[in-house]
């Protein structure tokens, strides 16, 4: 088998347990607190401040802000919730899932396995529904950070190859072309989580400053934001009007950023670089 077939059987297949770990946490989740988020959502609601707050904890906990807004597209077809309501839940959804990228961020590669044994205990000896689910979350959660160390190792090789360098450097130069391949990518495996998680590794193999950069990867963000909303718009297909009005909102709410904020790439840039933690770079 080539090196080649090889880095992307690695890559395809620690992505695959990446998503079906991301997407059997947010499952487990909404099994284990998903009524209680529905409640705290529908408290919550009636002060647009208070709905952003609630959209953004319902998103941090559920680690899924498609999950939140298919929730909200649900409460405004069934009636219990307004338009505007809506719209202050999927604000603080973009918002919440932002911690997905920031639990990735961490490096827990010594513990992954500890935390799937762990879980897989919990849910293989517990009577309990509630602490069943709460174990499979654990698991699933061990399974998310096995598939981004799979893929970051068969990344290694490819921080050093000129095609990989070549591809990045025009991304850096022309921002609209990473805007296209982040929305692609996340509309093809329906995860901005899951891009997300591939750009994080490239950017920790060494020498990859010079392979992709800050300013190579906030085009390619801005593009997961986009193509993220296909989730909400496939939810509202035969709802009621609201329910599409729901869905645009997300759309244009993000796609509006993605405008804004392409101008200015490159300050932005050198605002994160000022404000993070400084690396052994």
């Amino acid at each position: 088998m080539s090196n080649t077939v090889q880095i992307l059987f690695g890559l395809f297949g620690g992505l695959a347990v990446f998503i079906y770990g991301m997407n059997m946490m947010s499952e487990c989740l909404q099994k284990a607190a998903g009524e209680k988020m529905k409640v705290v959502l529908a408290l919550l609601t009636k002060n647009p401040v208070l709905g952003v707050l609630a959209g953004a904890l319902t998103t941090a906990v559920l680690q899924s802000s498609s999950a939140t807004t298919v929730m909200a597209i649900g409460f405004v077809s069934a009636g219990l919730m307004t338009l505007p309501q809506a719209i202050s839940i999927i604000f603080g959804a973009n918002i919440g899932t932002t911690m997905t990228a920031q639990i990735i961020a961490f490096k827990i590669s010594d513990y992954i396995f500890l935390i799937i044994f762990v879980g897989f205990l919990i849910s293989f000896l517990s009577r309990s529904e509630r602490i069943k689910n709460i174990g499979l979350t654990i698991f699933a959660f061990g399974l998310l950070f096995l598939g981004i160390d799979t893929m970051g190792s068969v990344m290694q090789p490819l921080a050093n190859s000129p095609v990989f360098t070549e591809l990045f450097d025009k991304v850096s130069d022309i921002p609209v072309l990473g805007v296209l391949t982040g929305t692609v990518m996340t509309l093809v495996v329906q995860s901005s989580s899951a891009t997300i998680a591939v750009l994080q590794n490239f950017a920790i193999q060494p020498g990859a400053d010079s392979v992709i950069g800050l300013t190579g990867a906030i085009p390619i963000l801005l593009g997961d934001n986009i193509g993220t909303t296909i989730t909400a718009v496939l939810a509202s297909i035969g709802q009621p009007r609201n329910a599409k009005r729901t869905a645009a909102a997300h759309c244009i709410f993000n796609v509006s950023g993605c405008l804004l904020f392409i101008w200015f790439i490159r300050p932005f840039a050198a605002f994160i670089q000022m404000i993070s933690p400084k690396g052994p770079e």
